[in-house]
């Protein structure tokens, strides 16, 4: 069996991946402002505690909170897991006071597997897409690894996404108007629900919005090698999540595409993808790879590259120009996606 490569400089790779590509100069006054301490790397001996730090840290806001005064209905849900499996914690919300029923998000939280929660991730999202664009949103609270490993947490967004696409008329959601969306681990997952939901018939989603998506656990790429130590999200943080989540099949040989999605040697009759990226962060390579696979197998994918952009941009500084380019190209796929001849989606 093959194990997780250390993430370490290798003589054999050019000198030139060594050599990162300049960042966006607001981008970079931003990143320069976290400090050193936000920016060291994940490894597995301070894993557990940045785990409790971040739990502590991170925004959770309550159902009340998630309102925002009545903009939006909001409700926890818990549905059954797959084949048995512990149950599953859905968070949903909808603009208040629309009628019919409204296509959904299903919204997978970033975090490398290993933090984020399903909460702090809804205001943005509520904000940004579901309000202008008159969507619904269930974001999913999925388990973390290492407490839980694959293939805990992508089934427990299968058996989310096969209860909402069951219950879509309680729900108020079309079934047959469903994006699959995240950021980083999330993105990652959306392509692992893309693929699953096509081999075993399960719920087709109409897109699939990855957002610099987590999707190789090999981890190497010629990006991984040039960003080590600059990209926020490096290598050393990357390999840390893959072998939480993974263990000892990280980096195997036969490891299952909807572990890591990278890996798929099929991506054709999946729906269409949004994928962006910064030049300047980890993912780079990987998600074009998948964009471009995409596009071998005859399907249908939209990526952007954002020059000089680092792995969660728009989350540091989501009033930068770059961030606010991205936020459009975002939601203008969206619409297209959710507009097309012979559905009626009343989104702005």
């Amino acid at each position: 069996m093959d194990r997780a490569r250390t993430p370490t400089p290798r003589s054999d790779v050019p000198m030139a991946a060594r050599t990162a590509p300049p960042l966006d100069p607001e981008l970079g006054l931003a990143l320069a402002a976290l400090g050193a301490a936000a920016r060291a790397p994940i490894t597995p001996e301070n894993l557990a505690e940045r785990q409790r730090l971040d739990a502590t840290v991170r925004p959770r806001p309550t159902a009340g909170d998630l309102g925002a005064d009545g903009r939006f209905e909001v409700r926890e849900l818990r549905v059954p897991g797959r084949s048995g499996g512990p149950d599953v914690t859905l968070v949903g919300a909808r603009p208040t006071g629309l009628a019919g029923p409204l296509p959904l998000l299903y919204y997978l939280h970033g975090g490398g597997m290993i933090m984020g929660n399903a909460w702090s991730v809804l205001p943005r999202v509520l904000r940004e897409w579901a309000l202008p664009l008159g969507l619904a949103v269930v974001s999913v609270a999925y388990p973390l690894a290492p407490r839980s490993r694959y293939p805990a947490p992508v089934e427990a967004c299968y058996a989310g996404l096969g209860w909402a696409a069951e219950h879509a008329g309680a729900l108020g959601i079309d079934a047959g108007r469903i994006v699959v969306a995240g950021k980083s681990a999330g993105g990652g997952l959306a392509a692992a629900l893309a693929l699953l939901a096509r081999d075993r018939g399960g719920p087709a989603p109409v897109g699939q919005l990855l957002l610099s998506p987590m999707l190789d656990d090999r981890g190497d790429t010629f990006s991984s090698h040039q960003l080590a130590g600059v990209d926020p999200w490096d290598r050393t943080s990357n390999c840390t999540a893959w072998q939480a989540l993974l263990g000892d099949r990280a980096g195997a040989v036969d490891l299952s595409p909807y572990a890591a999605p990278a890996r798929a040697a099929d991506l054709s009759g999946l729906p269409a993808a949004y994928l962006d990226v910064g030049s300047a962060e980890t993912f780079r390579d990987e998600a074009v790879a998948y964009a471009r696979a995409i596009w071998r197998a005859g399907g249908e994918a939209e990526l952007h590259v954002w020059p000089g952009a680092f792995h969660g941009f728009d989350t540091v500084a989501p009033r930068a120009a770059l961030s606010r380019d991205a936020l459009d190209a975002r939601t203008r796929w969206l619409r297209r996606v959710l507009t097309r001849p012979g559905s009626d989606t009343g989104a702005a």
